[in-house]
């Protein structure tokens, strides 16, 4: 007899909730294949509720201090590092990263919650005395009121704490909808908050698909929504939320270049470009996907390469003994990844490594995709212009420098772009000309720490100010500027009689 699962629940008011309305959504153990939980689909009514109970916390977390605002959220980081390692296990056990994959996701997401305990600094505006005589000015930052997070599947704990910490740092309040793929640990890591002592209703979680989402977006009491997921439908976010009055950051995917030029050390440029394409299970934005392989160099990293990738074990990562690689989300995903490789194979590329069929024989329904290597790549190619988020590596072939930063320059895309080399020439000439907001010399995934902004260009970042950073900062708050003048002193003013 089949277990009934308790569906995920969601948080409204300070309240745990049990939701229900457009069925559910199943969470997959991807190393088994098994069910291991059901994410409701939510009603714009469940949305509303949330913005409701947001908006109404919101006048009293504005008045919330800055540096009180901040003792809660450095329980909070005590918290999740006492909890760190069952967040670990709970995000393996629904996304399928290695564990240390989680170990890095949670870190990540942990320096996050350290950048935003910094916020009584952060918020400090300037001032100018004597702007004119007698005349001065200054500027301080206000949170905006109820701000939205909308997050993929890709690090069920890293996006979210991108955009909530900061936002409430600054005195928002905050609706986060995580993805119906893998909401556990997003789930786990808010139970952390409440229990830091953050008031009722300053933080809620709904759950959902596209009724939710455009609920959100278009909802007259939200004032912000940060997203993060495919160029689609970043494009779509972005396009609705701002036609609402939204002030809106949305990223989008990528096809990130990894450049090996000749003279490129060949074990730290191998293995950098391994860690690139295939950690993760290449179900990252920064995934460097495509190597980009100038002269030479394809007699010297190439044959390494090869070696390398032909090494990375496969497997289910719920358990003590870890393989190099976990597997993809969902057997859907599966499928389009193979779809995607085949594509390549019948448009003239050649497949060197192929990770079709992967299979392990402990856990026969695990969506196991093994690492791929496609030579011979065109630009014209299918697999040269959609994001294959797989553990795919195509390689493209140049014989100058010139020529394949022309080639990635055209693409429609800009999150991140790599170089290994020993020439600091070349180094300097790529990262002047190369078209991406995120730039990696000799760094295989040149992904920004918290304290710089997630910098993508292009279709891959719709808006204006970007996540993490002093940006962040910015997005999560409005300027207001006082030029003040007196003319008297006031009557009885004590330090007037005395003069």
């Amino acid at each position: 007899m089949k277990t009934a699962l308790s569906p995920c629940p969601a948080f409204i008011g300070g309240e745990w909730r049990t939701i229900s309305g457009n069925g559910v959504n199943p969470v997959y153990n991807p190393s088994t294949g098994a069910v291991i939980a059901e994410t409701p689909l939510g009603t714009a009514k469940h949305v509303d509720e949330a913005v409701q109970a947001a908006h109404d916390a919101f006048p009293g977390w504005w008045e919330t201090p800055p540096i009180d605002r901040a003792r809660i959220l450095f329980r909070f980081r005590a918290l999740v590092e006492e909890n760190f390692e069952d967040i670990v296990r709970c995000n393996t056990r629904e996304h399928g990263k290695t564990l240390v994959e989680s170990r890095g996701d949670v870190k990540r997401g942990m320096e996050m919650i350290e950048f935003a305990c910094g916020i009584p600094s952060l918020l400090m505006g300037e001032s100018l005395e004597n702007v004119a005589k007698g005349i001065d000015c200054d500027t301080i930052r206000q949170p905006l009121g109820v701000c939205v997070g909308i997050t993929p599947f890709n690090f069920p704990a890293m996006v979210p704490l991108w955009m909530y910490p900061v936002a409430l740092a600054c005195g928002n309040t905050f609706v986060l909808k995580p993805s119906e793929k893998v909401p556990l640990t997003a789930i786990k890591i808010v139970g952390l908050l409440e229990k830091a002592g953050l008031p009722k209703g300053v933080l809620n979680i709904v759950h959902g698909g596209r009724e939710v989402v455009d609920a959100l977006l278009t909802h007259p009491k939200v004032r912000a929504i940060s997203f993060v997921g495919s160029t689609p439908i970043a494009r779509h976010v972005f396009e609705v939320g701002t036609k609402h009055g939204k002030r809106v950051q949305s990223n989008g995917g990528a096809k990130n270049y990894v450049f090996l030029m000749p003279d490129a050390d060949v074990e730290n440029s191998s293995r950098g470009l391994i860690e690139a394409a295939f950690g993760c299970a290449g179900e990252r934005c920064m995934a460097g996907s495509t190597a980009v392989v100038i002269g030479d160099a394809s007699k010297t990293v190439i044959p390494a390469l090869l070696e390398a990738t032909r090494a990375i074990k496969v497997g289910p990562t719920d358990r003590e003994l870890q393989p190099n690689m976990g597997p993809v989300i969902s057997k859907q995903h599966r499928e389009r990844v193979e779809q995607l490789i085949a594509a390549g194979a019948n448009e003239g590329a050649k497949i060197s490594v192929d990770g079709r069929g992967a299979k392990h024989a402990d856990e026969p329904n695990g969506f196991f995709v093994g690492a791929t290597v496609i030579d011979q790549v065109d630009s014209t190619m299918t697999i040269a212009k959609e994001e294959i988020f797989g553990p795919v590596l195509n390689m493209m072939r140049f014989d100058q420098l010139d020529a394949a930063i022309e080639m990635a320059n055209k693409s429609p895309y800009g999150n991140g772009a790599s170089i290994f080399t020993r020439s600091g020439k070349a180094a300097r000439e790529f990262k002047h000309r190369i078209k991406a907001g995120m730039v990696g010399i000799n760094i295989g995934v040149p992904a920004s720490v918290p304290w710089f902004p997630f910098n993508g260009w292009d279709e891959s970042f719709f808006g204006d100010l970007h996540m993490q950073g002093k940006e962040g900062v910015q997005f999560f708050t409005q300027q207001k500027v006082t030029t003040t003048r007196w003319f008297n002193y006031g009557e009885g003013d004590i330090w007037h009689k005395e003069k």
